[in-house]
């Protein structure tokens, strides 16, 4: 749902977020425009909650940076403000915990994917504004795509099942993860 036709900056987006009466919805900016985000299944947020454990639980004790949830927003670019259902943040990259937006993207950003998303668009603004690789969650078919782009740009998707692992790369090295730890039995 677009909530106005004007074009916003991530400044004029955040005041007019939390104004008292948008307090209540999920708001994100893409491209200057205002949208309403729908609420989440059940099943994406009890998948998004077992992601958020897991990656603590990795994070935390090793001091590495911190784990977000979907009211913490990043700041794109001049234009674009994204929620991620999970991200990770390095300290190096978070600097400060004062204020609402954190300015940049995280290094690791989670989306569990609705049916209405366009995963793919959001997938290329996080990779294109320095996160360094997406994880595309479908929690009803049981898979995620890791979405990296190469040296020329280009958005490469690997698909992981159940059976397989994933793992934190270069963002979250000695981080792994089965995929079937990833969604409730």
């Amino acid at each position: 749902m677009v909530v106005r036709e004007k074009l916003y900056t991530v400044e004029e987006f955040l005041e007019l977020a939390q104004a008292p009466e948008n307090e209540t919805r999920r708001l994100e900016l893409a491209d200057g425009v205002v949208v309403e985000m729908p609420p989440s299944s059940r099943l994406n947020t009890i998948t998004a909650g077992r992601l958020a454990h897991f990656l603590n639980a990795f994070v935390i004790p090793r001091d590495l940076g911190y784990v977000t949830v979907p009211d913490g927003g990043y700041k794109l670019g001049a234009h674009t403000y994204r929620q991620p259902d999970v991200a990770f943040i390095a300290k190096a990259h978070a600097q400060d915990l004062a204020g609402v937006a954190f300015d940049g993207a995280p290094d690791l950003a989670i989306e569990v994917v609705s049916p209405s998303e366009d995963i793919l668009k959001k997938a290329y603004e996080y990779l294109l504004a320095g996160t360094q690789v997406v994880w595309a969650v479908y929690a009803e078919d049981k898979l995620v795509r890791v979405l990296r782009l190469d040296e020329n740009g280009d958005l490469h998707s690997k698909q992981h099942g159940v059976e397989d692992a994933l793992d934190g790369g270069e963002v979250l090295p000695g981080f792994t993860l089965a995929v079937r730890d990833v969604f409730p039995t």
